[in-house]
């Protein structure tokens, strides 16, 4: 059994306050490939789970949700890919929705983070990963997942990016996030703090999954040992989600790297509890 959409989220386009879509792009993966297929693995696996949440005790069956499903991106050209994905969340934005894409490799990122910068400029960047992404280039390439966030700091400025969880990168990348944003090795531990300084502006949440240990997490491009547990994380989710979000990715899930299937059920149940705790 498989779906044309994530489960419970069958709502039309005009009724639905949440917009889903997929971007299935992994043309600069540094390590393992494979991050294109996320997207439509997490819509087809979706009947796995119930729509219900214990978390929460909300229900997907209660919300209007539309699920638009894949955008067709040049595999060949980032800057077109990420130009493909910043036109579509443009027009989420300017309908008054909340975007919510599934990668795809981190840079998909990017392509949303311009569209929601244009409309709200003191824009604000929660960062979840394993990575800091705060390289100016991978291998003469500006365009690339260990760029995306180098790239990001370029358009919203100094102190908007919160990033948790990071464990892996460079010692220049750690020395400009230390300098130029706000950085959380490891865990989640800054995250309240954080929350107090970005106040009610409007947030950006950017999830790489593999900010989750391998153990519980094996299918990603860049596995990283030492990373967080699935409660230690969903805990970490429901208190970013207290924020003004206006969108949110989930990105570097990469199914042929786990062929038991266990990351893309993670990935399903945890996009489930996001669309539920976003209330929109």
């Amino acid at each position: 059994m498989s779906c044309d959409h994530f489960i419970g989220c069958a709502g039309g386009y005009g009724e639905s306050g949440i917009v889903i879509f997929g971007a299935p792009f992994d043309g600069t993966a540094s390590y393992r490939p494979g991050a294109r297929f996320g997207p439509g693995a997490v819509r087809n696996e979706s009947y796995s789970i119930e729509t219900y949440s214990p978390y929460q005790n909300r229900d997907l069956g209660d919300m209007k949700i539309f699920d638009s499903g894949d955008l067709e991106l040049c595999l060949g050209n980032a800057g077109r890919a990420l130009c493909q994905i910043e036109e579509f969340a443009v027009k989420i934005f300017s309908d008054d929705k909340f975007p919510a894409m599934i990668g795809g490799e981190h840079l998909v990122s990017l392509g949303a983070v311009r569209a929601a910068f244009k409309k709200y400029p003191e824009l604000c960047i929660i960062h979840f990963d394993a990575h800091a992404d705060m390289r100016d280039d991978y291998m003469g390439e500006k365009l690339s997942h260990a760029t995306v966030m180098r790239r990001c700091h370029e358009l919203l400025g100094d102190r908007k990016i919160f990033q948790f969880g990071i464990r892996s990168g460079e010692r220049g990348e750690f020395e400009f996030s230390k300098k130029h944003q706000f950085i959380n090795k490891f865990d989640f531990a800054g995250l309240k703090r954080s929350m107090e300084k970005i106040g009610n502006s409007p947030v950006y949440f950017t999830l790489d999954l593999d900010v989750l240990d391998p153990a519980d997490l094996p299918g990603t491009g860049t596995p990283e040992a030492g990373g967080a547990g699935f409660g230690e994380l969903l805990s970490a989710v429901f208190e970013a989600t207290k924020l003004n979000l206006v969108g949110f990715d989930m990105v570097e899930l990469s199914p042929p790297c786990d062929l038991g299937g266990r990351s893309v059920c993670l990935a399903c149940k945890l996009l489930r509890e996001v669309l539920l705790a976003v209330k929109k």
